[in-house]
């Protein structure tokens, strides 16, 4: 299992304010986001529903992975998606730490991992 997901009934917005408010709960913050719905019209002219990637990151953890690794940032930080599946339907998919941070092959990391995952499925509890 690569991802954990959850559908969402709301308008994309309504859901990611959710989403958002919910991350600071377990101490999870954005640092990135891609529009990949503005992107593929702007590169391709081609339209798709709206489709986000965000990076989720608790700086702790990721200070310790960092620390044990500085390669491992490399899989840092943990994405999700944001996806319009259909009208007022949104799937929510992150990334499973465990198996993407299992790539550094540490026994350290591999602790890291599943405290991450423990507060990604609080998320994905709260949100249900």
């Amino acid at each position: 299992m690569y991802e954990m997901h959850i559908t969402l009934n709301g308008s994309f917005s309504q859901v990611k304010e959710k989403v958002l408010v919910t991350l600071v709960e377990e101490q999870l913050g954005v640092v990135s986001e891609v529009d990949v719905q503005a992107t593929m019209k702007k590169k391709l002219d081609v339209s798709i529903p709206a489709y986000q990637i965000l990076g989720a990151c608790n700086p702790k953890l990721a200070l310790q992975i960092i620390e044990a690794d500085p390669n491992a940032g490399n899989l840092l930080p943990c994405n999700f998606i944001l996806r319009e599946a259909e009208a007022n339907h949104v799937v929510v998919s992150f990334m499973d730490p465990v198996t993407v941070l299992g790539l550094a092959d540490s026994e350290t990391i591999n602790t890291i991992a599943h405290v991450a995952r423990e507060k990604i499925q609080r998320v994905l509890d709260k949100l249900a």
